[in-house]
């Protein structure tokens, strides 16, 4: 009786133990279904955790996430720029399918196994996929944040009747191209939201040519200059050019030029010649020549250079070779000893015009752009082997064309351009004026000079004639001589290119 009722219990007791298993494996089946109908654990969609949710609140989260602004600091100026505005769209139901897919693709028993012996399947990272519009991005920078925040640089600006000029101030620029790259990370980032823009800085830069050329007048006009003035200056690293012509408070056309004479700047052209036929080297008699001829002006050395040429025609080959370098308003046309003969009459564009005068002199005339464009030439050659070399190849080289400006370094006069810049700039010129031998008075003064500055290095050729007389030096309060006027000009000329800035 004691062992029927003992196995009775038993079946009970193992039926209530089988039940018991039933039931909890039919609630860990409930609960992991359940689960396996959710995202598993550490599964992260465009980096959003999404791991227990359910696809729809998914969905919701990563929306949220990518639809927050993205904050840009830009200097002291702090914006929120909503990713719709340059068409950020993350692409939801391709990330859900292939979240899907990680979440199905597993088998349900190998799964729910896992799930009994509590082991979490590894998280998945489904990256995200979106797009965006560079093009709406670029146009948002520039007008919305570039042109609100971006500070423009201030120019300086040249003080009234003066040689100086006030500082200008840089400016700042943002860096499209930098913040298209930063603000795109932030837009597919889910945490790192935040940018910060970096900007260009923009240097103060100079006033327009034109400005600088309304204080030049300024400067003729104060020193009481009432006779022609003809100014040529060229930027010898961007090619700009400033040239005008000028007479009490009118501007003189200057297509074509206009004529003047040389007088010693025309032994720049004799040098050119020289060093072309001689094949760009000098004997040692022709170098002593030369120093004499752009050191101390002498006429006689000068002669005896171009006699070297040619004895009869001398003087013509300096000219025929300016023709060749394009510069036909400049000629010579007779020695410079006393009672040389005209070799020829000159008939140029510039001594043809009608409308100025500046009595030329027949036996040698140039044009402030004729000189200054010869200059610009033996300065491009000098510094890269072009200008004149290309002209007269195997004539003349990089190394005469170094040597002719170390001969013009020579002309250290202390005045005309060389007085308006700093002590120890390089002038590299040749001045020029004439003084009637019968009267002692002076009609033409001129100077054309190659000027090396921290800030740039340019031409400046300056000429200038008075029908009745040219003043050297002050004669009263209201003419103070071309002397003072040729280094005001050159002082605001030097000032142009090295502006300072606060």
């Amino acid at each position: 009786m004691k062992i029927r009722n003992s196995s009775f219990l038993l079946r009970w007791v193992s039926l209530l133990f089988v039940l018991t298993a039933v039931v909890l494996t039919v609630l860990q089946l409930v609960g992991y279904s359940r689960l396996r109908s959710n995202y598993p654990p550490g599964m992260t969609i465009g980096g959003v955790p999404v791991g227990g949710l359910d696809p729809n609140t998914a969905a919701q989260r990563i929306l949220q996430v990518y639809a927050a602004p993205v904050e840009i600091r830009y200097g002291e100026a702090v914006i929120h720029l909503d990713p719709a505005l340059v068409g950020f769209q993350p692409n939801i139901e391709a990330m859900l399918a292939a979240a899907d897919l990680q979440r199905t693709g597993s088998p349900f028993w190998g799964g729910f196994w896992d799930y009994l012996w509590n082991q979490s399947p590894p998280g998945n990272e489904i990256p995200l996929i979106a797009t965006y519009s560079e093009e709406r991005l670029r146009l948002y920078l520039l007008n919305e944040i570039s042109a609100r925040y971006d500070q423009p640089p201030v120019p300086a600006q040249p003080i009234a009747n003066s040689a100086e000029f006030t500082p200008g101030a840089p400016g700042t620029m943002l860096d499209i191209d930098r913040a298209v790259v930063l603000i795109e990370n932030a837009l597919f980032s889910s945490t790192n939201r935040t940018v910060i823009l970096s900007s260009q800085t923009i240097p103060a830069g100079r006033p327009s040519m034109q400005t600088l050329q309304l204080q030049l007048q300024q400067i003729v006009d104060q020193n009481g200059f009432d006779g022609i003035i003809d100014i040529y200056l060229l930027d010898l690293q961007t090619g700009e050019e400033l040239h005008f012509a000028y007479q009490a408070g009118t501007n003189l056309p200057v297509n074509p030029d206009i004529a003047f004479t040389a007088s010693s700047t025309i032994k720049i052209p004799v040098m050119v010649s020289v060093y072309r036929h001689n094949n760009g080297r000098l004997t040692p008699q022709q170098a002593a020549l030369m120093s004499e001829m752009i050191q101390q002006s002498n006429n006689d050395a000068t002669d005896a250079l171009i006699m070297g040429l040619d004895e009869a025609r001398g003087p013509l080959i300096v000219s025929e070779d300016m023709r060749a370098l394009g510069l036909e308003n400049t000629f010579l046309a007779g020695y410079f000893y006393p009672g040389a003969f005209l070799l020829y009459p000159a008939v140029t564009p510039a001594n043809q015009r009608t409308d100025v005068n500046t009595d030329p002199d027949p036996y040698n005339q140039t044009t402030p752009s004729d000189m200054g464009m010869l200059l610009a030439d033996i300065y491009q050659c000098a510094e890269m082997g072009g200008g004149i070399s290309a002209v007269f190849p195997g004539q003349i080289d990089q190394t005469a064309c170094r040597e002719m400006i170390s001969y013009l370094q020579q002309d250290r006069i202390g005045v005309l351009i060389q007085a308006g810049v700093p002590e120890g700039t390089i002038v590299a010129h040749k001045h020029g004026w004439v003084t009637d031998a019968a009267t002692g008075v002076m009609h033409n003064a001129s100077d054309a000079a190659i000027v090396y500055t921290p800030g740039g290095n340019y031409v400046l050729s300056i000429y200038t004639y008075h029908p009745v007389q040219i003043i050297w030096e002050r004669d009263n309060a209201s003419r103070t001589g071309v002397s003072r006027m040729f280094a005001d000009i050159s002082r605001a000329v030097y000032n142009y290119f090295n502006l300072t800035v606060r």
